[in-house]
């Protein structure tokens, strides 16, 4: 900008076109027009100390009538400009430009009524307007286009890139959340499956560890009986080893594929047991010290893949609890089909830990259950009973059943959970 102002008074004044007929030295009008414009270098930075600089020199520049007035204009129009599109103060912004164009226009309408009583202020024009009067409307309006579109344009690149910056921030705020919603996610899938895990092994090692311990002390007295157990021993590990394939398919697998292996078809059945794995369950928890029963009461009715997978997962774990924790002789295992839901009751008449080998639990598995329970809305009850040895209780709700009509026009019932 400083270069162009020194090149544009040269060619005017190497032209002599002057924009007033008396025009100071060269030098000094070099002098003013680097003056006016060298502030601009720092607007963006000053944007309001700018604008009255260079307001100030713009009218001494024309009180000294500097050879051209075009550089000068422009600096003006750039200060006024960047004041509206950089300055934060949106108040200081607005009145220091409104102050600076009532200033002008002052300057301006003293400029007029100067020209106005000099000796023969204007030439004959063949316009059809009086030339005093077209002059004054000229300058208005000129000066009017020249600082509203100042002020227009320095609003609009404000509002401009006040509105990319809340674009900006939305987009990253938008991408927080997104990336936050994804670690929810898997922190949730890892806990479900960890919880799997720990149902899968718990209770499977447990049922070994309590059958290869049978076996073993009655080797010698009744080989049939240690055969049978530990036929019990090899049918959980491989049960378990099924499940954990399962589990550690789910994880291989790419949600995106549609594609699936024929692997992945035999064990996802494993991986997802449900209320008619109940009694193999029951009976391989089964051993010489350990007497485990299980029992169906109501008519069945179906139930959703979720909820067999929890009261599934509710007995699985209750069962590992009586084997490693409670010390008990029985156990038993009920399944009601009720009215308002379904029901799984586990029973034992253990008396809690006793022995070397018995150790306390930490309370993180019924912990997990009440979790797996509650995301059904369902209810978990656990607890001493009033004789002895101790109770887990999962209700799950039964879902609205709705109508349906048939072709016949025979209302049937539909229940999905």
């Amino acid at each position: 900008m400083l270069a162009g102002a020194e090149f544009t008074l040269l060619l005017v004044n190497s032209m002599g076109f002057l924009a007033f007929g008396q025009a100071p030295s060269l030098g000094e009008q070099l002098l003013l027009g680097a003056a006016v414009t060298a502030p601009l270098v720092v607007r963006r930075r000053y944007p309001l100390a700018v604008l009255a600089v260079v307001s100030v020199l713009f009218i001494f520049v024309q009180a000294r009538q500097l050879g051209d007035n075009l550089v000068p204009s422009i600096a003006l129009f750039l200060a006024i400009y960047t004041v509206g599109a950089w300055e934060r103060n949106r108040a200081a912004a607005r009145w220091s430009r409104v102050g600076v164009i009532v200033v002008m226009f002052c300057w301006l309408g003293l400029s007029i009524v100067k020209e106005l009583f000099a000796p023969e202020p204007f030439p004959t024009a063949p316009g059809p307007l009086d030339p005093v009067l077209a002059a004054v409307l000229y300058n208005i309006v000129f000066n009017l286009v020249f600082f509203l579109s100042a002020y227009f344009f320095g609003e609009v690149a404000w509002l401009s890139a006040r509105r990319q910056a809340e674009l900006e921030d939305q987009a990253q705020q938008l991408r927080l959340s997104q990336e936050e919603n994804t670690r929810g996610a898997i922190v949730a899938e890892r806990v479900r499956i960890a919880r799997d895990l720990h149902d899968v092994v718990a209770h499977h090692v447990s049922v070994m560890g309590i059958q290869a311990g049978a076996a073993r002390r009655v080797l010698d007295t009744d080989p049939e009986l240690a055969r049978t157990a530990l036929d019990t021993v090899e049918q959980t590990a491989r049960t378990a080893i099924d499940e954990l394939r399962g589990l550690l398919g789910v994880l291989r697998a790419d949600p995106g594929s549609e594609e699936r292996s024929e692997d992945t078809d035999d064990t996802s059945h494993a991986a997802s047991p449900g209320l008619t794995e109940l009694p193999d369950l029951v009976e391989h928890t089964r051993s010489a010290e350990l007497e485990a029963t299980f029992a169906i009461y109501g008519e069945p009715y179906p139930v959703s893949d979720g909820v067999a997978l929890t009261a599934y997962r509710v007995v699985q774990e209750a069962l590992t609890n009586v084997v490693k924790h409670a010390a008990a002789r029985s156990v038993e295992v009920r399944l009601r089909y009720l009215d308002v839901g379904l029901e799984v009751e586990i029973t034992d008449d253990g008396r809690g830990p006793s022995g070397p080998g018995r150790k306390q639990g930490t309370g993180l598995g019924l912990l997990g259950m009440r979790e797996r329970v509650a995301v059904h809305g369902g209810e978990l009850e656990t607890g001493p009973r009033r004789q002895e040895g101790y109770r887990v209780r999962a209700r799950f709700p039964r879902p609205q059943v709705s109508k349906g009509w048939t072709e016949n026009g025979v209302a049937e019932e539909d229940s999905s959970w």
